[in-house]
């Protein structure tokens, strides 16, 4: 199946989910959702096979209040990438999705150690990169952290 008919059936799976959807690429649809239609639109794609989970990312929208969750999806050379919005205060949360695709834990642990992001229902807050040392209310990736240069 060519790459446009892939993202088609992905555009038509999430049909009433979703609030926007953009095609920034040829080989890109770019679907934003509101953080309850989460696991409904998982699930979807998980129930059709459509491609697997590649990757989760986030982007501090310092400017509007916002930190954006990005859920990237593949099929073949078709990427969609499932956009979700929370506010930065005053606890940003989103539930997980590890109950679909049990290998997301890796990507929802760096998404609360890195920029404060609440995951509910994760298996596993356990840090990945920062120091055990590290202050708790410090989050390396946001756009007003002050970080602390020590030197040894």
């Amino acid at each position: 199946m060519d790459t446009p008919q892939t993202l088609k059936i992905a555009g038509e799976l999430l049909t009433g989910l979703a609030k926007n959807a953009a095609y920034p690429e040829e080989s890109r649809l770019d679907i934003t959702l509101e953080p309850r239609d989460l696991q409904e639109a998982v699930g979807k794609l998980a129930a059709a096979r459509w491609g697997y989970l590649a990757t989760i990312t986030g982007l501090d929208q310092l400017a509007a209040g916002q930190l954006e969750i990005l859920y990237h999806f593949c099929a073949g050379a078709a990427i969609l990438t499932l956009r979700i919005s929370v506010p930065r205060s005053p606890i940003p949360t989103i539930d997980s999705i590890c109950s679909v695709f049990p290998y997301a834990s890796i990507y929802e642990r760096e998404l609360g150690e890195m920029l404060g992001v609440i995951v509910t229902h994760t298996p596993n807050t356990a840090r990945l990169f920062l120091a055990d040392g590290w202050p708790n209310d410090v989050y390396p990736l946001r756009k007003d952290a002050v970080l602390e240069i020590r030197q040894e």
